[in-house]
């Protein structure tokens, strides 16, 4: 039996257990899993960057496309499982819509903080237009140790100044992403640890 099938079953298993319990003892369970299920989404973005990071320095192209494959379905099913108690929450067994808007919130932030991760590594993949590889396929040798390269020719001013305009909307580009996703992590954390007190206040009743 796979992990992804262990942990629908569990989710399925504890919304039918609360369905039975009153108050606080069917909404603190839920509150737990969603914290688990944040749990396991911090864990893929660790496992992403890694892959990523052995990417960048061994060019495994195939191992990369093969980890964001496995990423994306653990993401894709941690959201339809949040989704589902965002359902729960805004139901007649739970009436508590103010949770309902939590997990929304937070699941927003993920989508954004996800959208804007793969922005990130499609920029370094790239790399900056001024150090990009230039292919030599079409150039011309004339020499077995010099050649010349049918496609370059000489660099002006304002070759010059297109390139660093060019430098300096990528810079920026990666600046505003990784701004992004630093926003959307400290958004995320917040609303956490909001999910915390309404458990200790739960459990205070």
């Amino acid at each position: 039996m796979d992990d992804n099938f262990e942990k629908k079953v569990s989710l399925k298993d504890t919304m039918e257990v609360e369905e039975n319990a009153s108050g606080s003892e069917k909404i603190i369970p839920l509150l737990r899993k969603f914290l688990e299920i944040q749990q396991r989404r911090a864990e893929a973005y660790s496992k992403l960057k890694r892959g990523f990071s052995d990417y960048m320095t061994s060019g495994g192209e195939l191992a990369y496309q093969q980890l964001c494959s496995e990423i994306t379905v653990e993401f894709n099913d941690c959201s339809k499982q949040v989704l589902e108690m965002e359902s729960l929450f805004m139901s007649p067994h739970y009436c508590r819509v103010d949770l309902a808007q939590l997990l929304r919130a937070v699941q927003n932030q993920e989508k954004q903080k996800l959208h804007l991760t793969a922005t990130i590594q499609v920029l370094k993949k790239a790399g900056r237009p001024s150090e990009r590889f230039v292919s030599h396929e079409n150039c011309r040798y004339t020499n077995p140790k010099k050649h010349e390269c049918v496609h370059v020719h000489d660099i002006t001013e304002s070759d010059g100044t297109e390139e660093a305009e060019a430098d300096a909307e990528y810079d920026n580009a990666l600046k505003e992403a990784i701004k992004g996703v630093q926003e959307a992590v400290a958004s995320i954390n917040e609303h956490l640890e909001e999910v915390r007190y309404e458990i200790a206040a739960l459990e205070a009743e």
